[in-house]
């Protein structure tokens, strides 16, 4: 998965950082248990507790929260992640910087030489963030971090350094896996990013722009948000301030439990703007677990081209309400077609889990594994329907849809694509006399 801000976090100390769209994207909770467990650590330490009624929370954050017991009981579990990039480099010009590289986007638009010239190889220096997921050793961090990387070192917050071996790295979810050779370790505990709701406080602990340690506050602006070339994860949404080299590091609830990965931000100057986004924890596990056990990462696809139900689609559907996915294509002999699936079916739930966006089934679908079946529970005809697809495996020959798609659309690097509809899909009364291929 490509990402047009994947140098987020590549340190620079001689370059000014300037972009002009920066957008890019991961995990963890802490060793000690708690005098309480379950109830936030905040509210155990600090001298104006938070209790869980929404008008005792309200009179608190006008007051301030003191986030100082959950930075002390956590903090020793994130890590400083520093790489070193070998880039060849011919003769200097704009059109010779790396693809992803921020300063190099500026100075191809503005027709500037880069600054390393001749050089045969220019090394490049990048920082990030990451985390401590077990006490022999391994560390999740963010697949851009570490992205062609030739040396990873991985800094704890002792001051200790050590070499660390990629176990391996997913770019679809932005989830890269280290192994470092140490022992006794404090680690992270993990949270239920699904128990998010907006609203709630979170903390983000990394190192943007090289101060190591750094600790942000906000609170949860969305859920299950689907960003380009991001359709496997339904991203959480935050106003946490987080900035180049915060990327990889953790995003803790109040219960001081990692509910995310900090991945990517959206900014018109490469700075924070008050939108960022963070890897729920539990796609970043999964992945976690298949990198650690096989070295790479299984999804599943049904082959479908879905987009979300607008209001006026679901008045004319004869939904209740906007939701699901709206089927617009199906891959021909597909998983979906051999199930019987057609361009019109909503898709409302997959094994029981509510779908309310097009998003949101991309990364239920790839969540699967494949061979499984899987129950879709649809919507044709104006009433419910359910429908058994044997899932298949994602791979790179069908990430995109194939050109024998029925009623196709533009593609994405999901697996999935979006069109708008055409007039007689808009109009239930003309789908049944619509050809289609």
């Amino acid at each position: 998965m490509r990402n047009a801000g994947a140098s987020m976090n590549r340190k620079a100390p001689s370059w000014p950082t300037l972009a002009l769209v920066f957008a890019v994207v991961i995990t963890g909770g802490c060793r000690n248990p708690f005098p309480e467990p379950g109830k936030p650590i905040v509210a155990q330490a600090a001298a104006r507790s938070i209790s869980a009624t929404p008008q005792s929370v309200g009179s608190t954050a006008a007051e301030g929260i003191d986030f100082s017991a959950l930075v002390e009981a956590c903090g020793a579990a994130v890590v400083n992640v520093s790489v070193i990039r070998q880039f060849p480099s011919a003769p200097a010009g704009p059109a010779e910087a790396p693809d992803d590289d921020p300063f190099g986007e500026f100075l191809r638009r503005f027709g500037i030489p880069l600054p390393f010239g001749h050089a045969p190889n220019v090394p490049l220096r990048g920082m990030g963030s990451g985390f401590i997921v077990s006490p022999d050793g391994y560390v999740l961090t963010s697949a851009h971090v570490v992205a062609n990387a030739s040396r990873v070192t991985v800094k704890l917050a002792d001051r200790r350094e050590f070499h660390a071996k990629a176990v391996g790295s997913d770019l679809r979810s932005d989830v890269a896996v280290l192994k470092i050779d140490a022992h006794d370790l404090p680690v992270v505990r993990f949270g239920d990013a699904r128990a998010l709701k907006p609203g709630q406080w979170v903390v983000a602990i990394g190192s943007p722009f090289g101060f190591e340690h750094s600790v942000t506050a906000g609170i949860v602006s969305g859920t299950a948000r689907t960003l380009p070339n991001g359709g496997y994860v339904p991203f959480i949404q935050t106003d946490a301030a987080v900035n180049p080299g915060n990327s990889g590091g953790p995003l803790f609830n109040l219960q001081g439990e990692v509910i995310g990965i900090n991945s990517q931000i959206v900014s018109r100057s490469g700075g924070y703007m008050g939108i960022s986004f963070a890897i729920p924890i539990d796609v970043a596990r999964s992945v976690q677990e298949q990198l650690i056990r096989t070295g790479r990462v299984e999804r599943g696809r049904i082959g479908v081209v879905a987009q979300d139900v607008t209001a006026g689609l679901a008045e004319s559907f004869g939904l209740e309400r906007p939701r699901g996915a709206l089927v617009s294509a199906v891959d021909e002999d597909g998983p979906a077609d051999d199930a019987g699936l057609a361009p019109g079916d909503i898709i409302l739930q997959v094994d029981g889990h509510e779908v309310e966006l097009s998003g949101e089934l991309a990364a239920l679908i790839a969540a699967l594994k494949p061979g499984s079946t899987v129950t879709l529970h649809i919507w044709r005809n104006r009433a419910p329907v359910n429908v058994s697809v044997r899932v298949a495996a994602l791979d790179e020959a069908t990430t995109r849809p194939p050109a024998t798609a029925k009623h196709g659309g533009q593609d994405s690097a999901l697996g999935l694509a979006v069109r708008p509809l055409t007039p007689a899909e808009r109009d239930p009364r003309q789908r049944a006399a619509t050809s289609w291929s």
